[in-house]
């Protein structure tokens, strides 16, 4: 069926969408053609003021609208305690679990010699950094269970070993292959609090 090109062109924008195939998109730039106008201006001004206000924690790296975020500056947290991890949505899943009251730091990535990410490429001399200030007893690992991520954990774990803080891993409640970033909540807190030491 064809449609007018402003309609074709919402598709093909909303097809690059993680997750979206030419169905869903289709499916939902037609539901966003025919919801009250309000709605669709209501979500336009929410992508609009959320790439406006967003930026990278100068800290931590994750997602946020003030700088230092929240996690960072929040002074009942554990700042002893790091978790890395390798995207901000995996900082909101752990988040979710309830249980982790220490501070993370985000990659933006995890290893992949043959997509051409090497530690270069990811925030490894920001948290290198971080450690040198001192007080930071635990590093834990929370990279995703697949190849990338636990190239990327063994690479860390040679790298810190030097620095002398106890390396962790989350254990293996999460399914081996698997995003943290669809895990569930209860999924994720057996894992951190199963988590182990790095020998």
């Amino acid at each position: 069926m064809a449609y007018a090109r402003s309609v074709n062109r919402l598709i093909e924008e909303l097809k690059r969408l993680p997750g979206i195939g030419p169905r869903t998109a289709q499916r939902l730039a037609l539901y966003l053609l025919s919801a009250p106008q309000d709605q669709a201006e209501r979500l336009a001004a929410a992508i609009k003021e959320a790439r406006e206000t967003t930026v990278y924690c100068s800290v931590c790296g994750n997602f946020t609208d003030m700088d230092p975020c929240g996690i960072c500056s929040d002074t009942a947290r554990d700042h002893s305690v790091f978790c890395v991890v390798e995207e901000p949505h995996d900082v909101a899943a752990i988040e979710r679990s309830g249980c982790y009251r220490g501070v993370y730091h985000v990659l933006h990535g995890a290893l992949s010699p043959l997509n051409g990410i090497g530690p270069e490429k990811l925030r490894i001399k920001e948290l290198l950094s971080r450690l040198e200030k001192g007080g930071v007893a635990e590093v834990i690992l929370a990279t995703s269970p697949d190849t990338e991520g636990e190239a990327t954990a063994l690479y860390l774990k040679r790298l810190l070993e030097p620095v002398g803080v106890k390396l962790s891993r989350l254990a293996y409640g999460l399914p081996v292959g698997a995003e943290i970033e669809f895990a569930d909540e209860q999924t994720i807190a057996r894992a951190i609090e199963g988590r182990r030491e790095i020998k």
